[in-house]
């Protein structure tokens, strides 16, 4: 019996091309991508991407805005915690009073 060719996962089109640095970081960004990911609204593990940054939990049907391979950013999530303003004031009243 002869050998199995070997398991690529996602860069399986690509070949030999490309390098292997930019074949790992493809993987890596495709395999993340595609895994699931938990629905803000629902709380189930049923996140798909629609296109570039637009995804849609297919239980709830909750379409929202996130990051291009991630439904969250660091960024996004930073802003989210902005925008609430609880913890970013208490940061700056115990700075004016030190």
């Amino acid at each position: 019996m002869g050998r199995r060719t070997k398991k690529v996962g996602p860069t399986r089109g690509l070949g030999a091309r490309y390098g292997a640095t930019v074949r790992k970081r493809y993987v890596k960004i495709v395999t993340q991508m595609k895994k699931p990911h938990r629905c803000p609204r629902c709380g189930f593990p049923r996140v798909k991407r629609v296109s570039v940054g637009v995804w849609r939990c297919t239980k709830c049907g909750f379409t929202f805005t996130g990051g291009a391979y991630t439904p969250t950013t660091k960024l996004g999530v930073v802003a989210k915690r902005v925008a609430k303003g609880a913890p970013v004031e208490e940061f700056a009243s115990a700075e004016k009073t030190s």
